[in-house]
């Protein structure tokens, strides 16, 4: 019950309701017809006994007379009954006794009483007012629906604006922040709208200052990291030239992280998928990886894949860096089994969970050969990809197995 939407809630609470008041009524109009039909019975059964268990009664009788008046009888003449009787009568009451008998017939919503004594006969209309309790518990039933779906419509519109919220809501996760929540009114939805779109706006500043802090912080270090690293080639102590080398490609890689970083992440940016053949894929990774080709194999069938195929080249670039990195060996093995893409390395069993891993600038304590952002990178680009990331370890061969696995 508690999963279920709004909507959904006041429906069901209206149709719960509707046939609550429904029932109610039915009942409630059954229970009324029984009554007036046993009440009509038993008058019907007394007026009876008034002309079939007297020993004397005749027509002009001052007690009949009474009886009439008080019953709101009307003497008839036979023949102006007869045939409405006969086409649509129905008995519903008929008495008999030594003196006569009486029957009471029903045409329509019209009452006729018949008696036959042996000195007379009399037809006799029942004029009694018509009873319209049927029709006022009818009218309150149709005023008690026409107020629950007043209130019905009223509660639906209250919350058409809470929809319009959710629906732009979801256009800010999709990545659009450029959507503008307007809605007015001081109702506790108003506030909602206008505190969330203060946050649209406050998000918005930050990635803003955030993107050019990048920019300008990436474009700033480039060009001295470049003529430092042009420097170092020219000093002569081997050992020295050495460390300083490493140092500045380090952080040209650093730089390369980010930009792949701020890239992936940026709310606009989505994939571009593409049916590739898995040879055109590694050939993507290969191009990036700039390295001996002796450190790293391929092992697939040449099936063809939905995909993006520089990201899927990135994520695989960015676990073969580190297989050759981190293993043992300094070796990486790729394999292709079926919608699975497997990036092995020997080496020891990872000591926390993956997701520690993913997180920017993580590294097991002993690793000094990153920045810690290759797996926060694979992790973040198959995310966008909707690909699942998963590791395990082959205690058997030693061996750390990143696993890519696509839908």
């Amino acid at each position: 019950m508690k999963n279920i939407s709004v909507t959904t809630f006041i429906h069901t609470i209206f149709i719960l309701a509707l046939v609550v008041i429904s029932l109610t009524f039915f009942i409630l109009l059954n229970a009324t017809q029984d009554q007036r039909h046993l009440q009509q019975i038993l008058k019907y059964k007394y007026i009876a006994n008034n002309f079939i268990l007297r020993e004397k009664l005749e027509k002009d009788d001052k007690e009949l007379k009474d009886l009439y008046k008080k019953y709101s009888l009307k003497i008839i003449p036979l023949k102006e009954a007869k045939k409405e009787i006969e086409d649509k009568g129905e008995t519903i009451f008929s008495g008999s006794s030594i003196y006569g008998e009486v029957k009471v017939f029903k045409v329509d919503s019209r009452y006729f009483i018949y008696v036959n004594r042996y000195n007379f006969n009399l037809m006799l209309e029942d004029m009694h007012p018509v009873d319209y309790t049927t029709q006022y518990i009818f009218v309150v039933a149709l005023f008690l629906v026409v107020v629950l779906l007043v209130l019905y419509l009223m509660l639906l519109k209250k919350i058409v604006p809470l929809k319009r919220l959710h629906k732009q809501i979801e256009q800010f996760a999709t990545g659009d922040l450029n959507i503008k929540i307007d809605y007015k009114g001081d109702d506790e939805i108003a506030r909602i709208a206008k505190s969330f779109d203060k946050a649209i706006k406050y998000i918005k500043q930050l990635i803003s200052s955030k993107n050019l802090f990048m920019r300008n912080i990436m474009h700033e270090l480039k060009t001295p990291i470049t003529t430092s690293r042009i420097a170092a080639e020219t000093v002569d102590d081997e050992m020295t030239k050495k460390v300083l080398i490493r140092s500045f490609d380090r952080m040209n890689e650093l730089i390369e992280d980010l930009a792949q970083v701020e890239r992936v992440t940026m709310y606009t940016f989505s994939p571009k998928k593409d049916n590739y053949l898995l040879s055109e894929v590694f050939k993507e990774t290969e191009k990036m990886l700039l390295k001996n080709s002796e450190l790293y194999s391929f092992e697939y069938n040449d099936n063809e894949i939905f995909t993006d195929k520089d990201l899927l080249a990135l994520v695989l670039k960015n676990l073969i860096d580190n297989a050759i990195k981190y293993g043992e060996d300094k070796r990486a093995k790729v394999l292709a089994i079926g919608n699975k893409i497997l990036v092995k390395s020997k080496g020891e069993k990872l000591k926390e969970d993956l997701s520690y891993y993913t997180e920017p600038f993580s590294q097991d304590e002993k690793r000094s050969a990153g920045f810690g952002l290759g797996l926060y990178i694979v992790d973040t680009v198959l995310e966008k990809l909707n690909y699942d990331f998963r590791y395990r370890y082959d205690s058997k061969n030693r061996e750390n197995i990143f696993e890519v696995v696509m839908y």
